[in-house]
């Protein structure tokens, strides 16, 4: 597959990339190189070729689903500038 100068600068448009017309012939250089090396892939006998490790077979590892007092309010509170009653205190924002 070769790319000519007008589809590279009609990709270019459909992309939304501005492409000066001067860097269209170099564009369409580099863009049919790639083309030329996803072909010379394509003609790779990989059948005897095992594949490598994905992420289709795997699941999602999951915690128990266990209600907790999280053990630590002391702490998260103590980060706080006020607390009163066990909580934060806050400014107002509603009036």
């Amino acid at each position: 597959m070769s790319l000519d100068d007008a589809t590279v600068a009609r990709i270019a448009h459909l992309a939304r990339i501005k492409l000066p017309a001067e860097d269209v012939p170099a564009m369409a250089r580099e863009l049919n190189a790639i083309l030329s090396w996803v072909e010379q892939l394509g003609e790779l006998d990989t059948d005897d070729v095992p594949p490598m490790t994905g992420v289709e077979h795997e699941g999602l590892r999951r915690r128990n689903d266990e209600i907790t007092d999280g053990g630590n309010a002391e702490a998260v509170l103590g980060n706080a500038p006020e607390t009163v009653g066990g909580f934060f205190v806050v400014p107002k924002v509603v009036e």
